[in-house]
C-alpha cells in the first residue's frame, strides 16, 4: 500500500468509528467555525470552508450541524472561541507525528497531549523539525469497482489533479490543495463519489512499519491522542502495511 493512501485509509477507517460516536462532528463542527471566523461564510471564495464542507458531508454530518457551525464562526450565534495549536513529536522507531489542536483551554490541551506523549514514551520535537518533512496535499480515495480507471484519469487529470495511482481494490488521486476542489467538483458532476477527500499533511518520506508490535502501539498511540477532545488531526509517517492493520 502506497504510504500517504495508507495513512488516508486509516483516517477514513477511523472516521467511521468517530463517525457513529458522534465524535467527528464536534471535530468538524470546530474546524468550520474558525474556517469561518478567517474566511468568511461563502464557501465559494473560501477555499478552506469549501473543503470542510466536503469533508462534513462525506462524514454524513447533519445539515443543522453545519449551518449552526458556519452561523457561530459568522458570529450569528453565540458561542465559544477556539484557538490552534500543533505539537510535533516522535513515537515508537522514531515515527514522526504532528498533533492539531483546537481548544478553548490551552493549558489543558498541553497538559493531556503531554500526558499522553509519556504514557506511549514518545518525546516532542521542536517546532517546524518534523513539519519539514510534509506537506499539504489533497487526498481522493475512489472505489476501483465503480470505475474505469481511463476515464478517471481523464477526468482527474483534466480538472488539474497531480497523479492516480491504482492500490489494490481502490484508485488514490492527489492534487495540489488549489486544486483539490475543481477535482472533487469534476468527480461528482460525472457521479463518482469519493470513498474519501480532504486536504491532509502528506509525509515526503514514509518510514516502514514492519513490526506487529511497534504498529499495534504506534496506532494506540494515535487513537489516545484523536481520543481527546481537543485533537482534530493526527497525521504521520508511519507506513503500516494493510496486513497489519487488520
Amino acid at each position: 500500500m502506497s504510504g500517504h493512501s495508507a495513512w488516508a485509509n486509516i483516517k477514513h477507517k477511523k472516521m467511521a468509528n468517530d463517525a457513529k460516536k458522534g465524535k467527528i462532528f464536534s471535530k468538524i463542527a470546530k474546524e468550520i467555525m474558525i474556517a469561518v471566523r478567517i474566511g468568511g461564510k461563502d464557501p465559494s471564495s473560501n477555499i478552506t470552508l469549501r473543503t470542510l464542507l466536503q469533508k462534513a458531508r462525506a462524514a454524513n454530518m447533519p445539515t443543522d450541524n453545519i449551518e449552526r457551525a458556519v452561523k457561530r464562526g459568522a458570529g450569528e450565534v453565540e458561542g465559544e472561541t477556539f484557538e490552534e495549536v500543533v505539537y510535533e513529536g516522535y513515537g515508537s522507531g522514531g515515527v514522526g507525528l504532528i498533533v492539531q489542536v483546537l481548544t478553548n483551554n490551552r493549558n489543558r490541551a498541553a497538559a493531556e497531549v503531554r500526558h499522553t506523549f509519556t504514557r506511549f514514551n514518545a518525546s516532542f520535537a521542536t517546532q517546524g523539525s518534523v513539519m519539514r518533512s510534509f506537506q499539504r496535499k489533497g487526498v481522493i480515495l475512489v472505489d476501483a469497482a465503480k470505475v474505469e480507471e481511463d476515464k478517471l484519469m481523464e477526468i482527474v487529470l483534466e480538472a488539474g489533479a497531480s497523479d492516480l495511482v491504482r492500490d489494490g481494490d481502490q484508485f488514490d488521486i492527489t492534487t495540489d490543495p488549489a486544486q483539490f476542489n475543481n477535482v472533487v467538483d469534476a468527480l461528482n458532476k460525472a457521479n463518482i463519489h469519493p470513498v474519501s477527500a480532504e486536504v491532509s499533511l502528506v509525509a515526503d518520506i514514509q518510514m516502514p512499519v514492519a513490526d506487529s508490535d511497534k504498529a499495534k502501539q504506534i496506532m494506540n498511540f494515535i487513537d489516545a491522542l484523536e481520543d481527546m477532545e481537543d485533537v482534530q488531526n493526527v497525521y504521520t509517517n508511519a507506513d503500516i502495511d494493510a496486513k497489519l492493520m487488520e
